[in-house]
């Protein structure tokens, strides 16, 4: 017994310690072949199925209900609203469970018999008062702004990333590191139009900050590889992708030790905190977010530095130190 159970916390051990050897840019053709299916994937599911913009983007219909005496949950809401015709809300509680705002598709006319149904209906669930319940439309403008602003602040979050990369490091680095970046707002958009998941104001937020995440995790992983590629000479017993790989390794744990940290309380405000206690008011931040941390860790590991190797060496002393080790192991061989 003791035998056996000795070679898996070996392997645990390496692994906490950073001495994995797991080979990262060795089967880049294989990362590189996900990837590709990935973003392939996602063009499709934008081009076919286009994005579930909320009302917030479009247009529509939101009423506020205070005081009210029954008790209810948002899914009771929904139902009525089902049952009228209305099949897209977004409902949100308060916490006292007397009051709720609800956004809906436009209404068929201000004051309509649409309209007077939506109010009667919801007034016989809730307890409350017809007459406080407040009907107002939505306009698309207010999305639509909030989405021209998100695009504005992107272009220069982009442009002083790599500006910041391309000094601190190089600008083959800022150049992955921003491939990397895009590599992640398009798959992450490319799954909400695959799921339908309803595009909000909240998402958008969401995204920016997954931005800031992604490049995190692919600057510590760069700065590594810098510092350990400083000491690579002519004669050098590895390649650029060698040491960039065992660099990789080295940061592993780190990397995932940040991801699963992040990701847990996320998680758990979507899965547990949204979903089984009924908490939807921060659903929309946290599914983007999830989704978004989840995709920066795949391509932190997978994406960013296999990428980099492939650019640096294009470089004429990378490539002719690569050169020269293959034909002296081919050699040996």
């Amino acid at each position: 017994m003791t035998t056996a159970t000795a070679p898996r916390s070996g392997r645990l051990k390496r692994f906490f310690e950073g001495e994995t050897h797991i080979d990262f840019v060795g089967r880049s053709r294989l990362w590189l072949l996900i990837t590709v299916a990935l973003l392939v994937l996602s063009a499709l599911a934008m081009a076919v199925r286009g994005l579930n913009f909320g009302i917030d983007f479009t247009g529509g219909s939101s009423m506020i209900i205070e005081g009210a005496t029954e008790t209810f949950t948002a899914e009771d809401v929904r139902d009525v609203l089902s049952e009228i015709g209305i099949d897209e809300a977004t409902v949100q509680l308060t916490t006292d469970g007397t009051g709720v705002l609800i956004s809906t598709t436009a209404l068929d006319e201000v004051a309509g018999v649409q309209q007077r149904e939506v109010v009667t209906a919801l007034a016989d669930l809730t307890g409350a008062d017809p007459q406080q319940i407040e009907v107002s439309a939505i306009g698309p403008r207010w999305g639509q702004q909030i989405s021209r602003q998100a695009l504005e602040g992107l272009a220069v979050f982009l442009v002083l990333v790599t500006i910041y990369i391309s000094i601190r490091f190089e600008w083959r680095m800022a150049l992955a590191a921003l491939l990397t970046l895009l590599h992640d707002v398009v798959v992450t958009i490319g799954i909400y139009a695959l799921v339908g998941f309803q595009v909000t104001p909240a998402s958008v937020i969401a995204l920016l900050t997954i931005l800031g995440y992604s490049l995190y995790d692919t600057v510590v992983v760069f700065d590594r590889v810098t510092e350990d590629t400083q000491r690579l000479g002519s004669s050098a017993s590895r390649t650029y992708s060698e040491v960039a790989n065992q660099s990789l390794n080295g940061v592993l744990v780190r990397s995932l030790s940040t991801s699963i940290t992040s990701l847990l309380p996320v998680g758990a405000l979507l899965f547990i905190g949204a979903q089984l206690l009924g908490a939807t008011t921060l659903e929309d931040l946290a599914l983007a977010l999830f989704i978004g941390m989840a995709v920066g860790t795949y391509s932190s590991l997978v994406v960013a530095t296999p990428l980099l190797c492939w650019l640096k060496e294009r470089e004429p002393r990378w490539a002719e130190l690569r050169h020269r080790l293959e034909t002296r192991r081919g050699g040996a061989a």
